[in-house]
């Protein structure tokens, strides 16, 4: 109650801050007349005037309202458009490495530009993170005018480019991409056997768009790059066999946690179908080596009773395909980890590709902590304030809207049964097309979008077929009538390229579009719909003439007309067929209506069969709206019923915060790791020399090969000389009497140290001299870096394989993470001592043909990660060394496609059409 009364009398510390910034926004808004008065050439000039102030020691901060009224005059010359104050506010706090909660339609495209301009200053190099490929490109062409009008440079990161143009990218003043390419470059960058093949340089500032999407929800899994391991086919559809013969009782499912598990009945079960099979040939199936059995048996379990096709994943042309569960897209090219998909693919019948070995990981959360200063933007952060506070140390700043919202956000309705729910659904539909008010239909997956489209078809409504030029002809000739258009239009993966224009016409009057996520479509839905976007889709091939611009004029008459009636029938509502498991969601879909002060409209239609309602919903409630006389189609509505959802909602959300916090507790253990080992490489890639290193590795290595054969003060008899001189021979190559020198009077381990020092030293110079000092130089930093990064990834492996089963050690009261850490921990060590004795054995055996040196080239490599906003893995099976495999490949036939090879999925159709390959050849539909 207290809090309450402060909170109305001093406001909240969200309004506080906001106040602090007031100031600056009028000293901005000071220097508009002046700016304005001065010519482009005037204006451009500021940008150096602003690196000589920064040179003689002026800070960001000094010139933040210069350079804001700068970027200010600069988009409103450029663009047509004026930052508002609370745009000012959001590049503020963007600036200070806080997140901007602004609403969808608010600008945060244009609010970017502030602080990417003024810290872009510095000239170490601005990265601004969105969460796909168009929205890259479209970003950095769009407000990448403002930056070049001002003198500074634009770079994007895109699939599909090479190093070289990737490093030239980074090497810009501000650099537009994806988050996925960003971790992946970064990862590459730390594969790389040159300092100079390094792309990235370094992590200086970084705005991160939608960062809920990528900083919550994507990192739930880390970023992966992967190569493949030996086949093994056969085992997983041996195992594969097997499972269905178990009965419900060998097992437990909990859908809340998505495990299952088998039970000591089903344990005893499956030991004996397992060896019946021939499988389980020795031992029982626990025993230490059966563990990979158990991790088959495991992953073959969860694919028979956890996934269900078509809804968890589709098979098509042969492959599995997996369906991301925030967006109901497919995502072709993504793949399941740890056996997984191998055991979907077994389930299905189709060929199994070869399991992969992670060759380098990194979780978003340990990436973007690289960087020195880290800002984001989306329209819904606040629920997860708490979570980017503890892990990233980022506040947010709820910004204002330019304008009051309007639209009206409705209670829930509740049906008992789903096919009540569709039918109150298409009642609604139908109702509000009849009045001419535009509706976004938001679902939860593909198979719910296909379902609600059937529902619609029978009921009369038309489905536009997107591959037609002139699709929405009859929504425009609908609209211009007066009378209810009955055609919809479904946005899901299937339709992916057309997403942004079907987004941007979702506002003309009667429009019906039905969408499986609305976040990070990086469209605004415009009532009326968008003027721009059509003239350049019916337009575009036009000559500009006289001609050209009648018919612009006419199609903006247009789009304000529309605008008035799409007004007149109340905004755009939105209509939720379902509550996500995350209330952020369903924030993004509901904030597309009510832009910029429109009125508009939401309501979420549930029904107690849906999955959050029947996971985490009462099991008595069904029984109980019975019991109160609740008729068939009718609903129950109460802002009781809201709260309870949220609170099913919010337990959803801890328990993945719960995933996510677990991840990055392990993660941080192999991050110190990481940090360390890639810190190291990069010494030794700037380094002329690495000699001094070799020579201590190999000092080293001989105390050691000393210590483990002589025992400290033990007496010459007890030493292990055989053992010695056979440590001396297999890793230092020499053949020294050790044997004789043990038997001389008076003898010492420090004597025998120095005596195999010197020997090996010699040993060591005579083969330098041999091979010549610079082909040596060479050799020895080649030597070192390849067998570190081995070592490296076998570490990696290890270190997966004890996070599964180290969770075992709290059944004996003790701690997994302090485990893991220790065991961790120990196994480094083991690494640093692998490496050293490797190293100095192949040097003492190294012999060099004189020739040009090969380069070293990176294994074939895969990219996996995620992505809940596109659906698709942009980066999944681009192979690293495909440039350097260019001129060995065999010519490719335009009408053989068996003589293509790989091809990523952006890349061109090998058959010469000029569509992506994902679009042509590689289609999935």
């Amino acid at each position: 109650m207290f809090g309450a009364l402060a909170k109305k009398i001093f406001g909240s510390a969200n309004d506080r801050r906001l106040k602090t910034y007031k100031p600056k926004v009028a000293a901005i808004n000071a220097l508009e007349p002046e700016l304005a008065a001065l010519s482009d050439e005037a204006l451009r000039a500021r940008t150096e005037e602003f690196k000589r102030q920064l040179a003689e020691g002026r800070s960001l901060d000094d010139l933040l309202v210069p350079a804001f009224a700068t970027v200010r005059e600069a988009a409103k010359r450029v663009l047509g458009q004026r930052h508002f104050d609370v745009q000012l506010i959001g590049g503020m706090v963007l600036h200070e490495g806080g997140i901007a909660e602004m609403r969808t339609g608010e600008g945060k495209t244009l609010v970017a530009t502030l602080p990417t301009y003024l810290n872009a200053l510095a000239g170490k190099g601005v990265h601004v993170v969105t969460v796909n490929d168009y929205l890259a490109r479209r970003d950095a062409e769009w407000m990448g005018r403002v930056y070049r009008f001002l003198g500074l440079s634009v770079g994007i990161i895109v699939h599909g480019l090479d190093d070289e143009q990737r490093k030239a990218a980074y090497a810009c003043d501000i650099t537009y991409g994806t988050n996925n390419e960003f971790g992946f470059d970064y990862l590459r960058d730390n594969m790389k056997y040159d300092f100079a093949q390094m792309v990235q340089r370094g992590h200086h500032f970084a705005i991160v768009d939608e960062v809920d999407s990528i900083l919550i929800d994507e990192a739930r899994t880390p970023l992966i790059i992967s190569g493949p391991l030996d086949d093994r086919s056969e085992l997983y559809n041996a195992i594969d066999a097997v499972i269905p013969k178990l009965t419900k009782e060998d097992y437990e499912v909990d859908e809340k946690q998505r495990a299952v598990s088998l039970t000591e009945k089903g344990n005893e079960h499956i030991e004996q179908l397992l060896q019946e099979a021939g499988i389980l040939k020795e031992g029982s199936l626990y025993e230490a080596n059966n563990a990979t059995i158990v991790h088959h048996v495991n992953q073959a379990l969860r694919a028979h009773t956890l996934f269900q096709r078509d809804r968890d994943y589709i098979v098509r042309n042969g492959e599995v395909v997996i369906i991301d569960e925030f967006t109901g897209r497919m995502m072709p090219g993504r793949r399941y980890s740890e056996g997984l998909h191998q055991a979907l693919e077994a389930k299905e019948r189709v060929p199994i590709q070869p399991e992969n070995q992670t060759l380098a990981s990194i979780t978003f959360q340990n990436y973007f902590r690289l960087y020195e200063k880290l800002a984001g933007m989306t329209g819904t952060a606040a629920t997860e304030a708490d979570e980017f506070a503890d892990i990233y140390r980022l506040d947010v700043v709820e910004i204002p809207t330019n304008l009051p919202v309007q639209r009206i956000d409705e209670d829930d309705e509740v049906y008992r049964t789903a096919e009540e729910k569709y039918k109150a659904i298409v009642r609604e539909i139908e109702a509000a097309t009849a009045k001419g008010q535009p509706i976004l239909v938001g679902t939860t997956s593909i198979e719910k979008s296909e379902l609600l489209a059937q529902l619609l078809i029978r009921h009369g409504f038309k489905q536009i077929d997107f591959t037609r030029e002139d699709a929405l002809k009859p929504l425009f000739e609908a609209a211009r009538s007066g009378q209810p258009s009955k055609h919809f239009a479904v946005l899901n993966a299937r339709f992916h390229e057309q997403e942004a224009f079907i987004v941007a016409q979702a506002g003309v009057p009667g429009a019906i579009t039905i969408a499986t996520n609305m976040a990070g479509r990086g469209t605004d839905i415009q009532l009326g719909g968008n003027a721009e976007m059509r003239i350049a889709h019916e337009l575009g091939d036009m000559p500009d003439g006289e001609e050209r611009r009648a018919k612009e004029e006419a199609i903006r008459i247009e789009v304000a007309q529309f605008k008035q009636r799409a007004l007149e029938a109340g905004g755009l509502y939105v209509l939720g067929t379902e509550r996500h498991e995350s209330r952020r969601i369903d924030n993004q879909l509901r904030g597309r209506s009510g832009r910029q002060g429109d009125p508009g409209r939401s309501k979420f239609f549930l029904s107690l069969q849906d999955d959050l309602m029947r996971i985490f919903g009462s099991d008595r409630m069904d029984s109980m709206l019975q019991r109160l006389g609740l008729k068939e189609d009718e609903a129950i509505i109460h802002p009781w019923i809201n709260k309870a959802i949220e609170k099913a909602q919010a337990k959803v959300e801890a328990r993945n915060y719960d995933i996510r916090k677990n991840i990055l507790k392990y993660d941080n253990v192999m991050n110190d790791q990481r940090k360390v080992v890639f810190e190291q490489r990069r010494e030794f890639m700037a380094a002329q020399s690495v000699r001094d290193t070799i020579d201590d590795m190999r000092q080293t290595v001989i105390d050691d090969i000393v210590a483990r054969h002589i025992p400290e003060g033990a007496y010459p008899e007890q030493w292990d000389v055989a053992g010695l001189e056979e440590s001396v021979r297999r890793i230092l190559n020499l053949d020294v009497p050790v044997a004789d020198w043990a038997k001389e009077e008076g003898i010492a381990d420090e004597e025998m140290r120095e005596r195999l020092q010197k020997a090996a030293n010699e040993a060591y110079a005579a083969r330098v001299e041999k091979n010549t000092p610079e082909v040596m130089t060479y050799v020895e930093k080649q030597v070192l870096l390849q067998t570190l990064d081995h070592l490296w990834r076998e570490h990696l492996v290890t270190l997966d394989h004890l996070r599964q089963v180290i969770g075992w050690r709290g059944l004996a009261q003790r701690d997994p993470l302090n485990e893991y850490k220790a065991e961790a921990f120990q196994l480094f060590d083991s690494l640093l001592d692998h490496l050293r004795e490797h190293v100095t054995a192949q040097l003492m055996r190294v012999e060099v043909l004189f020739q040009p040196p090969p380069e070293a080239e990176l294994p074939p490599m895969e990219a996996h990660h995620i992505d809940p906003l596109t659906g698709e893995d942009e980066l999944a099976l681009a192979l690293a060394s495909a440039p350097a495999e260019a001129g060995t490949r065999p010519a490719r036939d335009p009408n053989d496609p068996s003589t293509w090879g790989k091809v990523g999925r952006n890349d061109p159709c090998p058959c010469g059409s000029g569509k992506k390959y994902k679009h042509c050849h590689g289609s999935f539909v």
